[in-house]
C-alpha cells in the first residue's frame, strides 16, 4: 500500500542557504545529489509526497530535471519563494498537483508552508515548513523543513505517532 510523506524547504540551487542554515554541503551540486538520494531512499515510486514549499531557485529546465528524478506522486503547496512563479510553471516543472493555499489532510492536519496560528484549544495539527532549523513548541506544530528531518521525507505515520505520543505525555 502506498505511503504518504511530507517535507519542505529544499531550496534547490540556493547557494546561500548552505551558510544561512549551516547545511553540511560544500556546494549546491552536492546538496542536490544528497537530497535526491535521501528522498528516493524513503519514498517509493507509488508513494505520495506533499512538498510544503520553497522547492527550487533554479530555472524550469533544471527544476524539471530534479523533479523527474524524485520518486512518488508529488504535490506542491507553494512557499514564499515559489509564489513568484505560476501554478502552471510548477505543473510544467513536473509536479502532479500544485496548491496556492494550505490544504487539510485527513480532516485534522493543516498543511501549509508558513506556520499557521493555532489556538491551544484547537484540536488540529499544523504540518509546516518555512522556519528551517527553528521549532515551535507543542503538539500542534510539526516542522517538516529539511533541516529538521536530515533532508529525508517523513511519513504520515511518523507525524501521527509523534502527535499521539506528545498528547499522552503532555
Amino acid at each position: 500500500m502506498p505511503a504518504t510523506f511530507f517535507i519542505s524547504d529544499h531550496h534547490f540551487g540556493h547557494k546561500n542557504i548552505i551558510d544561512f542554515e549551516n547545511r553540511p554541503f560544500t556546494d549546491t551540486d552536492e546538496m542536490t545529489v544528497t537530497m535526491i538520494a535521501k528522498w528516493n531512499a524513503a519514498v517509493g515510486k507509488e508513494d505520495k509526497v506533499f512538498h510544503l514549499g520553497d522547492f527550487s531557485f533554479l530555472n524550469k529546465e533544471r527544476t524539471k530535471k530534479i523533479v523527474s528524478q524524485l520518486n512518488g506522486y508529488k504535490i506542491l503547496i507553494l512557499g514564499n519563494h515559489d509564489r513568484g512563479r505560476s501554478r502552471d510553471w510548477w505543473l510544467d516543472a513536473g509536479f502532479d498537483e500544485v496548491s496556492e493555499y494550505p490544504l487539510i489532510y485527513r480532516n485534522f492536519f493543516f498543511l501549509s508552508h508558513e506556520p499557521m496560528y493555532m489556538n491551544k484549544q484547537m484540536p488540529y495539527v499544523n504540518v509546516h515548513g518555512h522556519i528551517h532549523g527553528q521549532k515551535y513548541e507543542g503538539r500542534q506544530y510539526y516542522n517538516v523543513s529539511v533541516e529538521q528531518l536530515d533532508y529525508t521525507p517523513v511519513s504520515f505515520e511518523q507525524i501521527r505517532d509523534s502527535v499521539v505520543v506528545d498528547e499522552e505525555q503532555g
